[in-house]
């Protein structure tokens, strides 16, 4: 990163920090994920604060210094996100994928497509109906974004033959260690997968972030769905989301 830059962010997480000072760690269009020090941002009278909360979809001034924190000069609204902020089932969801955001991508490392997808999450999260009360974790929106992250950062799931064997057909079960699914002479170590969990993850993986709340979804296919990602991330990152055991 060059002294000074102006580039589009995505508030991921922002805590307290001496008397009046905010740490952010923010993921950016140009830079991927940054840390930043907002200087003076929980002060009454700041331009800052307001516009630093998590979720916040924001156009900020960086400037760099020969620390490890960018310092924050300016910021602008692109988008609040008040609503995934204020009520509680957005927020859980919207929780999940920041988490998500936070331990997949962690380094200064440009990804367009990452961070594309972090703003049609939130986008869509906004402006969705006001949903059915449910488990955070199998809203299918989250879903369909965590899949979609498993794809840009180099993760995929192969779901369309066997990754032992080849075959298209009898396929029952994902093997992380493979990033596949398998059929069932090759899947005594596998998870299982219903019939309903290949053709909703599959879905989920083909269809844009805003139709994913859309998609007609059993409760077979969001667990499969969740199992995939959980398993993924155990095996690829070594990690588990926090947010995503409620």
């Amino acid at each position: 990163m060059s002294r000074s830059v102006k580039t589009e962010a995505v508030v991921l997480r922002s805590f307290r920090f001496g008397e009046a000072d905010r740490i952010l760690h923010v993921y950016t269009s140009e830079h991927g994920r940054v840390g930043a020090i907002a200087k003076g941002a929980r002060r009454t009278r700041s331009r800052l604060g307001g516009r630093l909360e998590p979720f916040s979809h924001v156009e900020l001034m960086l400037h760099r210094g020969r620390g490890e924190l960018s310092t924050v000069t300016g910021a602008s609204l692109v988008a609040s996100h008040d609503r995934v902020r204020t009520e509680p089932y957005r927020l859980a969801v919207g929780t999940i994928g920041l988490e998500a955001m936070l331990r997949l991508f962690t380094g200064e490392e440009r990804n367009e497509r990452a961070f594309l997808a972090l703003t049609r999450f939130l986008d869509a999260l906004d402006d969705a109906p006001t949903p059915a009360p449910a488990r955070p974790s199998l809203d299918p929106l989250v879903l369909s974004f965590q899949l979609k992250l498993l794809w840009v950062s180099g993760y995929l799931p192969h779901l369309d033959s066997c990754v032992e064997c080849g075959v298209e057909v009898g396929l029952v079960g994902y093997l992380p260690a493979s990033g596949g699914v398998v059929c069932a002479p090759c899947g005594a170590r596998s998870i299982v997968l219903s019939p309903d969990g290949l053709r909703g993850i599959s879905a989920l993986l083909r269809a844009p972030i805003a139709d994913a709340g859309g998609l007609a979804l059993t409760a077979a296919a969001a667990r499969d769905a969740l199992a995939v990602v959980t398993s993924s991330y155990e095996f690829q990152g070594g990690f588990r989301l926090a947010s995503a055991t409620a």
